[in-house]
């Protein structure tokens, strides 16, 4: 008898077990970047605030250093439902939306500042759902800094020393004209790619910010970071529609509030890492040049002319220079 009642608790424990399994639902999410990198940090307050609001019935599970694929294959993976959540750069999601081109626009925005509150405020959210047709839905904006070039050989202290550099840029029509439009040769390699790419003389240089270019050690090739500060392109945290709309309203609650905390959380964690990666890439030996902005930015200024044939662009590029 004592078997019997064993061997019906255990069924019985296992059954409940199984049920517990069934309620919890875990959500993959995969990136490419460094498990140091404050957006990875910040992803991952994200993941425990979930499961702490969630009381455990939802849970995100993180895949970094693109163990699932790059970029342009996780956002593949997620239209398919297959992967829910990932992290691109803003400028990926310009092949879904155009309205997403203005934000890769050089100096589109005057400070980190007017940044945050356009991408906070109704421009910023409109965006996110702009790409809701195409199984992609946005949670938020992270800061991803400025980008500015580093190189191999010399220093970019002016435009013209871009000419006949190939500098290497994201697959995005934006950032390819931006770099056109100083005099360099945008080439677009994979980020998984660039340190090879650099190293063997591809390209001769590349742009990002600080964070990207020390967590990647790329500064053991690039000697020379010239802080122009050109874009300020945010990274957005997109999660495939087919499995938002798998979610209960509660668990969508859950999952958006945390995000939200995450976004203050990823900021700070943005200034921190920008001023100690800049610290420890001169401890390196990276020389770090200050260059006058205004010549770049009188460069690219036909790219804003060409952009007033597109009512509707253009008419987003004034409302986002307008906003205080």
């Amino acid at each position: 008898m004592k078997r019997v009642f064993f061997c019906c608790m255990f069924g019985m424990v296992a059954a409940l077990t199984g049920c517990l399994n069934q309620e919890q639902k875990v959500l993959k999410l995969a990136h490419g970047l460094d498990v140091q990198h404050p957006v990875h940090r910040a992803m991952e307050f994200m993941a425990r605030r979930v499961e702490e609001y969630s009381g455990g019935k939802l849970k995100i599970r993180i895949y970094p250093s693109e163990q699932l694929g790059s970029e342009q294959q996780c956002v593949e993976l997620l239209q398919l439902g297959s992967l829910a959540m990932t992290k691109v750069s803003a400028a990926i999601m310009e092949s879904f939306t155009e309205n997403y081109k203005v934000l890769g626009l050089p100096y589109v925005f005057r400070s980190k500042e007017h940044a945050f509150k356009v991408l906070d405020g109704e421009i910023g959210q409109k965006l996110l759902q702009s790409t809701e047709p195409y199984w992609i839905k946005g949670l938020c904006f992270y800061d991803a800094g400025s980008r500015s070039f580093y190189t191999v050989k010399k220093p970019i202290l002016h435009p013209d020393d871009l000419t006949g550099m190939k500098i290497r840029v994201m697959k995005s029509y934006t950032a390819m004209q931006m770099v056109s439009a100083m005099g360099g040769s945008p080439t677009p390699v994979s980020w998984g790619e660039l340190y090879t790419a650099l190293q063997s003389g591809v390209v001769d240089g590349a742009e990002n910010n600080p964070p990207s270019f020390y967590t990647s050690r790329h500064y053991e090739v690039c000697r020379y970071y010239s802080l122009n500060e050109h874009t300020r392109i945010p990274d957005v945290l997109i999660i495939s529609t087919r499995v938002w709309n798998r979610l209960s309203s509660k668990e969508q609650e859950w999952l958006q509030k945390a995000v939200h905390e995450s976004v203050a959380v990823e900021r700070q964690l943005w200034q921190e890492a920008e001023a100690e990666t800049l610290e420890q890439v001169r401890k390196a030996g990276v020389e770090i040049v200050y260059p006058d902005q205004k010549p770049f930015a009188d460069k690219v200024q036909k790219l804003y002319e060409s952009y007033q044939p597109n009512s509707q662009l253009y008419h987003l590029i004034q409302r986002i220079r307008s906003v205080e």
